[in-house]
């Protein structure tokens, strides 16, 4: 058994307050048939519809899909695509009684259209957004305040996931950052990270990392620095993680110890959405079930791992995810 499967139960034992811009992700999948006499575009005819729970709604799904209690907070829309947002979340076992509906903005959608052509997977074609990156009204803020001030003290961890979408104000940060009393409180902020000074745990990427620092990274001892200068600036109580995509990631610590976590030997990699959903989900959990972070990281690059064989947002199961430890090196 792999020395990381310890944590897998565990996994399933945290309830998880998740809050950020929510996105419903539509998948329109049709079957070529010839170019287009109109245009040089390809004609599909359609053969199905999906419709999955994408930003920050993505690592709520992972969470409940780990056996875990996710409960959302967010924005939709007074519109149809925000009622088949909240039931598309419901059907997922995630609570939605933190949802805020805003009848001056839509619910942001990312409508897809893809091509199915005898492949493994359909090819994307095109997309349209559907969105608003205003940020969120003062009179929504306050709703979003009071969901939180009720949900806080029943969870083990909070986790917030910054698309850029307009709810994770700064006003908003600060009011997050006073209500957490002693909880553990994640940040997947994919750029701006200033805003997040004096949280546990934040994410970024390797180039997001290089935009912030303005300098290049490429070794292990580049992103060690970076690691631990970010954790410094932010002053951060836990640790800061920067994801390297097949290099894995690297963790510096509070307490200055530096950890290079490894990626697992992945060869069929066909879409790298919604892996660091998935990632910030796994490392929320096994930190708030008392795991170390390099281990917490590394379980986590090992669930990203089964994400990227996939189309679109994916949140492996628990069974999966032993399968991962013991088939990749």
């Amino acid at each position: 058994m792999h020395p990381l499967s310890q944590w897998i139960p565990r996994l399933a034992q945290q309830s998880v307050l998740v809050i950020g811009d929510i996105i419903l992700d539509e998948y329109l999948i049709g079957r070529v048939t010839r170019m287009s006499r109109e245009a040089p575009v390809p004609v599909l005819e359609f053969e199905t519809r999906q419709i999955i729970p994408g930003g920050a709604a993505n690592p709520a799904a992972n969470i409940a899909a780990l056996g875990s209690h996710a409960m959302q907070v967010g924005v939709i829309g007074s519109d149809s695509a925000g009622t088949t947002l909240r039931q598309v979340l419901q059907a997922r076992g995630i609570d939605t009684g933190g949802l805020v509906t805003d009848p001056a903005r839509p619910t942001t959608v990312k409508m897809r259209i893809m091509a199915q052509m005898g492949l493994r997977f359909p090819q994307q074609v095109a997309r349209m957004d559907t969105l608003s990156r205003e940020p969120v009204a003062a009179s929504i803020e306050q709703q979003l305040r009071e969901r939180i001030e009720t949900q806080i003290s029943r969870v083990s961890a909070v986790l917030l996931s910054d698309y850029h979408g307009g709810l994770l104000t700064e006003s908003l940060v600060k009011v997050i950052r006073e209500l957490t009393n002693g909880s553990l409180i994640t940040v997947d902020a994919q750029g701006g990270l200033e805003k997040y000074r004096e949280f546990d745990v934040v994410k970024c990427n390797a180039d997001e990392a290089r935009e912030h620092l303005r300098r290049d990274l490429r070794t292990d001892a580049d992103f060690a620095e970076a690691a631990r200068e970010l954790c410094d600036h932010l002053a951060l109580t836990g640790a800061m993680v920067i994801t390297r995509g097949p290099d894995g990631a690297t963790v510096a610590a509070c307490n200055g110890e530096i950890t290079h976590c490894p990626s697992p030997s992945v060869t069929d990699v066909y879409d790298v959405v919604g892996a660091g959903d998935t990632s910030i989900a796994v490392l929320t959990l096994a930190v708030a079930a008392g795991a170390p972070y390099g281990e917490a990281v590394t379980l986590a690059n090992y669930a990203s791992g089964l994400v990227v064989r996939r189309v679109g947002n994916y949140t492996p199961s628990p069974a999966e995810l032993e399968w991962a430890l013991s088939n990749w090196q």
